[in-house]
């Protein structure tokens, strides 16, 4: 009986780390994800380190890539969740943005001298076409894991085709 009850407990707690992790992304929605996490690790930066005008600055640069990430975000969840990707969504920023926050409170006086620096190095990018590239190599705190889906093969779209010679 224990064995079972073992086993039980096991896959309940499989389950959960399971449940954590989601759908797989695809190569936008990875991005979104990243620039998602970066754009809430300034905003808590902005807010705990009183560098508003800088997240003010950001916005205003970035406008435009933070808008196609949005999209690629919102994809995901109306992708991955039907229905409920709106709530899900919005769980998913509030807890990135309260994991990020915990983090520099454990940080203490020392996050900010850490993480002000992050706004200069985001807005001396010489294009906005790399934000993208910038938030993926950052170590940003994220509150699932997000794996990639695998890459499918092109199919053959006709067999004789595939076959053929050229002439």
């Amino acid at each position: 009986m224990r064995i079972i009850a073992s086993g039980l407990c096991a896959l309940g707690l499989l389950s959960t780390h399971l449940a954590l992790a989601g759908p797989c992304v695809r190569p936008a929605e990875k991005t979104a994800f990243d620039v998602a996490g970066l754009k809430s690790e300034l905003m808590v930066t902005a807010l705990t380190c009183d560098a508003r005008d800088k997240y003010n600055a950001f916005i205003g640069k970035y406008r435009a890539d933070l808008g196609r990430n949005e999209s690629a975000l919102n994809g995901y969840f109306s992708r991955s969740y039907g229905r409920a990707a709106s709530t899900q969504r919005d769980s998913y920023i509030t807890n990135l943005a309260n994991a990020q926050s915990q983090a520099g409170l454990r940080q203490g006086t020392a996050f900010c001298q850490q993480h002000v620096g992050l706004f200069d190095d985001v807005l001396a990018l010489p294009k906005t076409g790399e934000l993208p590239v910038f938030a993926a190599k950052q170590s940003i705190i994220q509150p699932i894991s997000v794996e990639p889906c695998a890459v499918q093969a092109p199919k053959a779209r006709n067999r004789r085709m595939a076959g053929a010679t050229p002439k």
